[in-house]
């Protein structure tokens, strides 16, 4: 169909006009700023470009905020078809947010013959999910984002000596669906219980799940400078809902009953499914820490195997038990350091999760 063979990736990404996470676009411009192939982007908010008609790209890679709540939302029927007439494009699509509309996602993944699928979900899964449901030949684990040189350019310039930093404890989150199990409700439970057990210990805390009080772009940054520790658990959900029957009960029973709160939810219906597929993962949050050498208070947990407790954060137990201890820990300055050195020697500055490095492993495969 296509008369103009083009000999690298063309990625497809979803943004809207407006200001978002600074690691949505770090990961989108990685690939075309690494890799060593030439790579087109296009932002599907813009509209098809006509122009895409009369190529075929080589490689048609499909970016995670192509795939968000309203599922494949932000490929309109232009964009389907071009994908459906490549046939011989290799189509690789990045995925996060995949405990949800599952049969829809191995749908998209079946019909327009996906070759390859980089997923949040651990090795051990696979078989479970993509393998089970789906006929994409080629599965890779990644983690959410990585280590920009942006990131570490920023830290640098911005980064404030201890003693300069006016927030003790730092952090932000927003609630989250019920029908995401336990391990999603970790977000806003940690700031809710932190706060409430830091009365009267003499901290200067600056912790919210307001929705009012998110903080985005350059802000943001400024925002961490600021902070002597963040809170943080891992990211991801504890129910991972293959068919749809998790979300469609909860939000049953929700309409029945709108004041219904998730421990009552989760007696009733979701606890048959909690932990039924493990899907949590390090976050781009706990390599911002470590860049900007912010101690990290978080929940005890795997995080991809790649921080440890007393080595790289200091760990709060769910029950928050061990509350005195971490706060001990946390005012020992000595500590403190120990940590954020850590952290950033084995995250940031080995460079093992770096941009560049995950690049060079997917150009790798590609060849």
């Amino acid at each position: 169909m296509k008369n103009n063979p083009v000999n690298g990736i063309l990625l497809l990404y979803h943004h809207r006009l407006w200001e978002n996470a600074p690691t949505f676009t770090e990961h989108v411009g990685a690939f075309a700023k690494h890799s060593r192939f030439k790579v087109w982007t296009v932002n599907t908010e813009l509209g098809f470009p006509p122009e895409l008609n009369s190529l075929q790209f080589r490689i048609i890679l499909l970016h995670y905020s192509l795939f968000v709540r309203w599922f494949y939302y932000q490929l309109n029927k232009r964009f389907l078809n071009y994908i459906a007439q490549n046939d011989n494009s290799y189509k690789i699509a990045f995925f996060q947010d995949e405990y949800q509309f599952c049969q829809h996602r191995f749908d998209f993944l079946n019909n327009y013959n996906i070759d390859c699928v980089y997923t949040l979900l651990e090795e051990d899964y696979f078989d479970a999910v993509y393998n089970r449901y789906t006929h994409v030949p080629k599965i890779v684990y990644t983690i959410p984002g990585y280590v920009s040189d942006e990131l570490i350019k920023l830290a640098k310039n911005l980064e404030k000596p201890d003693d300069q930093r006016k927030i003790d404890i730092g952090y932000r989150a927003r609630p989250v669906d019920y029908f995401m199990g336990r391990g999603a409700q970790e977000k806003t439970e940690i700031a809710k219980r932190f706060s409430e057990f830091s009365r009267g210990s003499g901290l200067l805390l600056d912790i919210s799940t307001d929705e009012s009080k998110r903080i985005y772009g350059p802000a943001w940054y400024e925002f961490l400078a600021d902070c002597r520790a963040v809170l943080g658990v891992e990211s991801g959900v504890s129910i991972f809902d293959l068919t749809g029957e998790v979300q469609d009960s909860c939000e049953t029973l929700l309409a029945k009953n709108p004041l219904i709160n998730f421990e009552e939810i989760s007696k009733k219906i979701l606890h048959r499914w909690e932990d039924n597929i493990y899907y949590r993962t390090i976050s781009p949050r706990h390599f911002e820490a470590a860049a900007f050498r912010i101690c990290q208070i978080l929940f005890e947990g795997r995080y991809s195997g790649i921080m440890q407790p007393m080595v790289h954060y200091i760990p709060l137990k769910k029950d928050f038990s061990n509350f005195d201890e971490v706060i001990r820990l946390f005012k020992d300055v000595t500590v403190r350091k120990q940590l954020t050195d850590n952290a950033y020697r084995d995250l940031i500055a080995a460079g093992k999760y770096s941009y560049k490095t995950f690049i060079d492993s997917f150009d790798r495969l590609l060849l």
